[in-house]
């Protein structure tokens, strides 16, 4: 996600950071995002997701929404998610089928990877930097497993009603995303009162990390409709987190 960060960077304060690894639950990851807000003291900010940091999102929007100045949400699983056959066996045995899952990835990605990079060389870059970062940041397998079972036993729809605050939902092309069905993101459209939908062309499941500039171009414009001409590094009073 840092070429997502980067490039928010010159239109927002951004305040990523990776979701901590004893939670249980939700809420627990919520404290997570009010914890970064305080100790940064920000009080509002633009609260962004992508795919399950979504669901952290939205349930923050909707237990926080004096916090929450806008909700962003890309490419987040449905909130009433049922797992597939093979993927109930990896959850279960996760060291043992997870590698299986990991393997089967590339295959998924590979349509939208040429479709979001198709220079060779843009796109090898790409692949390469990702194989670094799996080996300084590695997947842990049984927190994928602990928190596929976590979406599976969520559902947000109520708290969908109870955010306030401007939302976009993000999603690539139909036939891109293998990985989270477009129709299950677009769903929360239909359930945020006055949500509207964004569709990063060219991509499907990583297009915040394939298209980056356009992605913060999507988010630039939903929060700050009618900008004002910017100094490339001003820093924005609103963090993305």
């Amino acid at each position: 996600m840092r070429p997502t960060a980067d490039a928010l960077s010159p239109r927002f304060r951004v305040l990523p950071f990776s979701l901590r690894n004893d939670a249980r639950s939700l809420d627990d990851y919520v404290a997570q995002v009010t914890d970064t807000l305080d100790r940064n003291g920000v009080d509002r900010a633009v609260i962004t997701g992508v795919s399950f940091g979504g669901l952290v999102a939205l349930r923050f929007a909707a237990l926080h929404p004096n916090r929450t100045r806008a909700l962003v949400l890309a490419s987040t699983p449905t909130s009433r998610l049922n797992l597939r056959r093979r993927h109930q066996l990896y959850v279960r045995l996760p060291w043992v089928l997870g590698p299986l899952f990991l393997i089967e990835t590339p295959w998924r990605l590979r349509a939208e990877l040429v479709a979001a990079l198709p220079d060779a060389r843009e796109r090898f870059s790409f692949k390469w930097r990702a194989f670094r970062t799996a080996f300084s940041a590695p997947v842990s397998l049984s927190r994928m497993a602990e928190r596929a079972l976590l979406m599976a036993s969520t559902d947000l729809r109520a708290d969908c009603a109870h955010i306030k605050a401007p939302t976009l939902v993000v999603t690539g092309e139909r036939e891109l995303d293998h990985v989270v069905p477009v129709d299950g993101t677009t769903e929360y459209a239909r359930l945020i009162a006055g949500a509207r939908t964004a569709v990063l062309e060219r991509t499907g499941h990583i297009g915040t990390m394939t298209r980056p500039h356009a992605f913060a171009d999507l988010v630039d414009s939903f929060v700050n409709p009618q900008p004002a001409i910017r100094n490339p590094q001003y820093k924005g009073p609103d963090a993305a987190a």
